[in-house]
């Protein structure tokens, strides 16, 4: 099977993304097929890659973020498209991206691929405390007109959780598929915990090992939230000795360090690319703290819970897909009073009894990613087999969400 991704926020130095195509490349030689990506990036090239190969198409920087770029035109990507002749189509955003997809007029079947909720990440976390998700959700009915009308291109829609398919229902999309994202289930382990590491990790927070260290991994975007949860932890600590340990980065680290240069014992560690740390440090940390609500899947929660620590997350999206009142806490999403009262809640809980409760449950829930490849590939195959339908643009111009969509 020929596959073609429309990558629009592949880049060298990007996050999650990065990681995914990377390990869909891998899946996709392991599986016999062949994988090209179509990315944005400073010049016309070709990298080879084991299961396929890269097609980098020169591009303009994204204003807003220097780690990536924009595709612009559609001739390039047509004519690689083209050449690349694929039995599967993927557009993989909402965006630019999903768009070439759509009106590529070859005959491959198109799949439309749901990374993230984007009224999720933009407007409920720029919006949150001054109107309820669901007030949001209703101003931006003609956001969701939109979706719809790029939904209606495309022979099917992929989703990470059920929970995101059935919001992305509720407001019109057809044709939704679930293939749940997994981890590194043998990277990820208790076995891992180091109390060394733990020390050494509070002392960058300035503490001892008798204070609590809460750990926080992801992007520094504002759909992460970073800055509430340097307020939750600084609201908490009037109860707790708390070490925060940040690992990441992004376009709004400055403003990350700003907030964390007025809380005590907070520490800003920038990226560790070396994995097998990562997973150490999760596993070494006595709680996870999550902010995000925006997430199709919370990785970071899952590694984390593979290694048997417990997690506070905010109470929608990807992370609480995953928690349970065994081994987490939750709260209001940007509230930082709540994210606190969680916090101080699970930090006078017995963590052995968390972490027992955390693996069993990461057992139970928590896939390996060769098992979400098989589900994406068997579904891509599944497509071949039916006719492709018609895709004759359909116009939504009701901006208006009626009351059965809510």
């Amino acid at each position: 099977m020929k596959i073609v991704d429309i990558s629009e926020f592949y880049s060298p130095t990007g996050g999650g993304v990065r990681q995914y195509v990377d390990q869909k490349f891998a899946a996709a030689s392991r599986h016999g097929h062949s994988l090209s990506v179509i990315a944005p990036g400073t010049e016309d090239r070709i990298e080879t890659r084991a299961g396929g190969k890269i097609i980098w198409i020169k591009t303009p920087q994204l204003p807003l973020d220097p780690n990536y770029r924009m595709f612009w035109g559609k001739e390039a990507v047509f004519a690689a498209i083209d050449a690349e002749k694929p039995d599967i189509l993927e557009g993989s955003s909402p965006w630019r991206g999903g768009w070439l997809a759509a009106k590529w007029p070859g005959n491959a079947v198109k799949m439309l691929f749901m990374h993230a909720d984007p009224v999720a990440v933009y407007p409920q976390t720029l919006l949150a405390g001054k109107l309820s998700p669901k007030n949001i959700d209703m101003l931006f009915g003609w956001y969701w007109a939109y979706l719809r009308n790029l939904n209606s291109h495309f022979d099917g829609c992929v989703v990470a959780g059920s929970w995101l398919a059935k919001r992305f229902q509720r407001y019109g999309l057809k044709n939704l598929h679930v293939a749940p994202f997994g981890v590194e289930t043998s990277r990820f382990h208790p076995g891992l915990r180091d109390e060394a590491l733990r020390t050494e990790m509070l002392a960058q927070c300035g503490l001892g090992p008798d204070a609590a260290l809460v750990l926080n991994v992801g992007r520094h975007h504002p759909e992460k939230r970073v800055p509430t949860l340097i307020e939750i932890v600084k609201l908490a600590q009037k109860d707790h000795k708390i070490g925060f340990f940040v690992v990441g980065d992004g376009f709004i680290h400055n403003t990350i360090k700003a907030k964390a240069d007025t809380v005590p014992n907070v520490h800003l560690a920038g990226w560790v690319k070396d994995r097998e740390l990562v997973a150490r440090m999760l596993a070494s940390a006595d709680v996870i703290l999550h902010g995000s609500s925006a997430e199709t899947y919370g990785f970071a929660v899952a590694e984390g819970l593979c290694c048997g620590t417990p997690v506070v997350v905010p109470d929608s999206g990807g992370a609480a897909d995953l928690a349970a009142p065994a081994y987490a806490e939750t709260y209001t999403p940007g509230e930082a009073e709540d994210g606190a009262r969680a916090l101080s809640k699970i930090l006078i809980r017995d963590r052995a009894v968390l972490s027992r409760a955390a693996v069993t449950a990461a057992q139970e829930r928590i896939g390996d990613l060769d098992g979400h490849f098989d589900k994406l590939f068997a579904l891509f195959e599944s497509q071949l087999t039916k006719p492709i339908r018609l895709r004759e643009p359909v116009i939504c111009e009701d901006a208006y969400v009626s009351p059965e969509h809510v």
